[in-house]
């Protein structure tokens, strides 16, 4: 427990201390991310994972990104989950100085290797998830281009941890709602990775209602800071962002019943 909580405590201060930095530029955005997940049982160990993120600025109104993910699940004990998979990702032009040079959208595909550790205390859930992602970035050789000419190879490795605690006995599998907090720092590595090594970090904080053993829908706060993978007049680029997350999460039981004797 005690190391959990110095965990966190550090991901939250490097959080802080990445905001109180003042020789770069800055820029906020207000945003909404309105998410599906969907898991598929197949077997008592193997599932389907199936995502799709619709992720806005100025809170619904633009585009920020369009992410849709999937990938095949292992359960090895109620405690361990492994996942591979694939993510398509585009990125549109947005807020103040936009990701890409050009003022363009583009496309990024991922290749993802994932392992998430669980632990349960009383009314509270511990996670730790570990992802590996394999990155081909979409870029534009001139400005005059209309779509990428140029994939850029990139790896990033991801870390979150989330504590979750239930507003009710934790035993109740229908009409429990929960509390949750996470905080995921993404790191970049390898030689097409510049100035952005520290690439992202996601502090959330939201409030979640089970409405039975198969659904469960979340909403709350979102804190996103980017660092761009380029510099401005010798300065670093941060992008600040703030706003809504809502979630809604769906099981699905496509196991084989066993036929009565």
């Amino acid at each position: 427990m005690r190391y959990i909580l110095i965990s966190l405590g550090l991901l939250v201060s490097l959080s802080f201390q990445l905001r109180a930095q003042s020789n770069r530029i800055n820029i906020h955005n207000t945003i909404g991310w309105y998410n599906y997940f969907g898991t598929f049982r197949l077997s008592n160990p193997v599932s389907l994972h199936t995502e799709y993120q619709w992720r806005r600025n100025n809170l619904i109104t633009d585009w920020q990104q369009s992410l849709l993910r999937v990938g095949v699940n292992y359960q090895v004990n109620p405690n361990v989950l492994f996942r591979i998979g694939y993510a398509w990702v585009e990125t549109f032009p947005y807020g103040e100085i936009t990701l890409n040079v050009y003022g363009k959208d583009f496309t990024e595909h991922r290749i993802f290797q994932m392992m998430q550790l669980t632990q349960k205390e009383s009314r509270f859930t511990f996670s730790h998830r570990f992802m590996l992602e394999q990155r081909w970035l979409g870029k534009y050789s001139e400005s005059q281009l209309t779509r990428e000419d140029v994939f850029v190879f990139a790896n990033r490795f991801r870390y979150l941890f989330k504590t979750q605690y239930a507003l009710m006995p934790s035993a109740r599998k229908t009409n429990s709602p929960y509390l949750a907090l996470y905080d995921e720092i993404l790191i970049g590595f390898g030689k097409n990775v510049s100035v952005n090594i520290f690439d992202q970090n996601r502090l959330g904080c939201i409030l979640g209602y089970r409405i039975s053993p198969r659904v469960n829908i979340e909403a709350g706060y979102l804190n996103q800071i980017i660092q761009y993978g380029r510099q401005i007049t010798g300065q670093p680029v941060f992008q600040y962002n703030q706003g809504v997350i809502i979630n809604s999460n769906f099981t699905f039981d496509w196991r084989k019943k066993k036929s009565p004797k």
